[in-house]
Formats: structure tokens, sequence, C-alpha cells
């Protein structure tokens, strides 16, 4: 915590001014983000590209987003949200209109590298709202601003109808417009943060570089950034494969699918929110425990495979077909995405009380490697229809990553009530 209230912000930009703009900015930096979940279906058709091929196209510009998040968030710390927010949505602007120029796979690759800068900008807005809002209120103030997600879903309403009516280089091109836009609206609606304002009045100079790295040799924030990996990476994965394996398991066209996988996005991303005033009025660690076990359910549930079975009865054999209609499989997802934005609220209630003074490092590393499950996750799962064949193995290994982070999370949890003579920890913020 920084030890800055609303308040004492008034003089420039107010805390409600800065939580909208950033949150603006960064549902439409996701949209530019995830564009690759649409377009790359047909790029894929195009170019006639394997499973494998085509889950790395996708989770190229997740990997960019991720890898850049720790340093953009101690930019942030540094220079301060404003400048750092802008020129993220610049660059990412720039390599997305170039990717409408692209036209080898070798090619596509490159741009979409600059195309995952848009990602980074999670990390710059934490950094960036959490310096407006006291402790008491962070959860409820990053949840909002957490609720950007839901740009996944802009691109996935929007992107199949501009494809299927002037090709997917217009996407690209009216994508990377918005964010240019959205860059300038940024910069001449909002101001610098609390703690900017404060140094450049006194005078105080920031913390050393390699100091900002200091809060990173704790375990316990990499144990909550792999909450973070399923919590944010899995619902990216899931957002950006939901349309081709709803083409491929159930025969969808893609506008449909498209639709479909938008309109799991929107709650996932909307009660983020929620999950946030949540966590602030019942504690981090109780969502936590509600998001793992209906995610354990829900995966288990989803990687069962369609099978026949053939059952020696009374009168002879007889045979059963069990299988996930579509109906049942929205269903069964939308509930994983609803406990999804719930747990990554939760998550990042932990982040400004543990760690008031480093928001940018810690949070920008938690978020790289929630991303990073964005970027490798859909690879995997393009590798495992090659390798096993079978669509639900995605869900299989989603199963085995909520599992063990549940272990991880309840062990630990127990360890530090022994620790403090037995006690349920109630006194604890967070975690």
């Amino acid at each position: 915590m920084t030890g800055h209230s609303p308040a004492a912000s008034m003089e420039g930009t107010t805390p409600t001014r800065a939580l909208s703009m950033s949150t603006i900015a960064f549902t439409v930096c996701f949209a530019v983000w995830t564009i690759f979940s649409i377009i790359g279906v047909r790029i894929k058709n195009d170019l006639g590209l394997s499973e494998t091929e085509f889950g790395l196209l996708v989770g190229t510009p997740i990997l960019t987003g991720s890898l850049v998040r720790m340093l953009l968030g101690i930019w942030t710390d540094r220079y301060g949200g404003r400048i750092v927010y802008t020129a993220t949505m610049v660059g990412s602007a720039a390599a997305t209109f170039l990717l409408a120029y692209a036209t080898t796979y070798t090619q596509m690759l490159i741009a979409a590298l600059g195309v995952g800068i848009a990602g980074g900008s999670f990390a710059v807005g934490v950094a960036y709202v959490s310096r407006f809002y006291p402790a008491e209120k962070q959860g409820t103030a990053l949840g909002i601003f957490g609720v950007g997600n839901v740009g996944a879903s802009v691109t996935k309403f929007i992107a199949p109808f501009v494809l299927l009516a002037w090709g997917w280089q217009a996407v690209a091109q009216i994508w990377a417009i918005a964010l240019v836009v959205m860059a300038v609206v940024f910069w001449f609606t909002t101001g610098d943060d609390p703690v900017i304002r404060e140094r450049r009045r006194t005078g105080a100079q920031a913390r050393s570089f390699l100091a900002e790295f200091a809060p990173l040799s704790d375990v316990r924030v990499w144990r909550f950034a792999l909450y973070y990996f399923f919590a944010f990476g899995a619902f990216v994965a899931l957002s950006l494969w939901l349309p081709r394996y709803l083409i491929g398991a159930y025969g969808f066209d893609i506008a449909m699918a498209g639709m479909i996988a938008a309109a799991y996005s929107v709650p996932a991303s909307i009660f983020r929110a929620y999950g946030g005033y949540l966590s602030d009025r019942h504690g981090a660690r109780t969502v936590m425990y509600w998001m793992f076990g209906v995610s354990a359910v829900a995966t288990l549930v989803l990687s069962l495979p369609p099978a026949d079975y053939v059952i020696r009865g009374i009168d002879g054999p007889i045979a059963l077909h069990l299988a996930i209609g579509p109906a049942a499989f929205v269903v069964l997802v939308f509930a994983l995405g609803f406990v999804m934005s719930l747990g990554k609220a939760a998550v990042y209630k932990h982040i400004p009380v543990y760690y008031p003074q480093s928001v940018g490092a810690v949070g920008g590393l938690v978020g790289m490697i929630g991303g990073l499950g964005g970027f490798v996750l859909p690879i995997a799962f393009g590798a495992l229809n090659d390798l096993t064949g079978v669509w639900t193995s995605c869900f299989m290994l989603l199963f085995v990553i909520v599992a063990g982070s549940f272990a991880w999370m309840h062990f630990a949890i127990r360890r530090m009530e022994r620790a403090s003579g037995g006690g349920s920890l109630a006194s604890v913020a967070a975690e």
C-alpha cells in the first residue's frame, strides 16, 4: 500500500477517472491481444497450418505480452502509468497495422510478437490504478480494471463479421487504428498518479532498478504466480482455443463459434469485478478455495471423451454412447469461466497488501507467469490434439494444473496455520 488515499489524488486525476480510463484502455488492448483467436482460423486454412503451428501463432502475442509485463510494471512504478500506458498502446498498434501486410507464416509470427505488447498493458494498469486507492478498496478497484478482459469478447463478437466482409487484413488494420485512438484519448484524459506527483514535488529519487526485483525471491510470489497461471492463463488459452474447439468438436461455423466463445468471455470478464468485491469482503483465500474446487469438478467432467460402451445385459449386449453435448459443454465452460474470473481478482488482491512498494514488479511477474499460461497452453492443446487425437485432452491438462495448484495452496495455508499456533489466520487480510 502506498499510503495515499483517494482524497490525496484529487489535485490531479481522480481515482474514478484513472480507473475508468485504464479499464477502457485495457479493453481495447485485450481486444488487440486476442486478435488471432479469430483471424488465426482463416490464416490456418489459407496457409495449411497444423494444429501445433496454429497453436503457436495464436499463442505468440500472448508470449510477448507476458514477458514484457514485469518490465512494464517496473517502468510504471518508476516513471508513471500515463506515459508507459500510452507508449505501450502506440507500439502495439504499429505492429498490428503491419500484420496486415504479412504473407508468410514467419512474417506473421514476427508481427505477432509486436501485437503482443498490448498484453503488457495489464501490469501497467495494475501498478497505475492501485496507487489511487487504499488497501481496503484495492481488491474492488483492480477487479473492475480486470473487466477489460472483455476485450476478448469484443474481438470474437465483431471480428468474424469484419473478416467475412473484408478479409482478415481489415481486422488487423481497424484494430490498430482503434488502439491509436485510445492512446490519444488516454493521454489527454488522465494524469500522473499520486506517487509520481509527490516524487516530482519533493525531488525524491526512485529506488534503484535492481532493488525493484528484491521481492521476487519470496516463494510466495511464485505461488501466487501459479494460481494466476490457471486463473488467467487458462482463461486466455480457452478464450483463444474455444472457436477452434467448437468448430472441430461440434461442427460449428466460425461465426457461431466466435459468438459462443465471446459469450464465454463476457461473464468471465465482468465478474472479475465481483471477485474483487468478494475478496475485499470475505477474504481472497475463501474465493480461491471456491475457484479451485469448482474448477476441479468442471475440468474433470469436461475431460471425459465421447465413448461407446457395450454392456452385457440379461437379454444380450446393450450399446451405450456417452458424450457431453454442446449445450452441456457450454454450461460447464461458462461455470468454469465464472469461477476463474473470481479467482483472477482474488490473486491480485494479495499483491498490494503483501508488497505495497513493489506492486509493479510483483504484479508484473505474476501477470507474466499468468500470461505465459495463455501462450503455453494453446500450443499444448494443439500438440495434445496432434498426439492423442482426442479433443477433450485440453481439459485433461487443465485438470492436472488445477489439482496441483489446489494442493499447493491448501498445504501452504495449513503450514501457515500451524506456524501461527493452530489459529485460523483470520487476521491475515489475504491468503
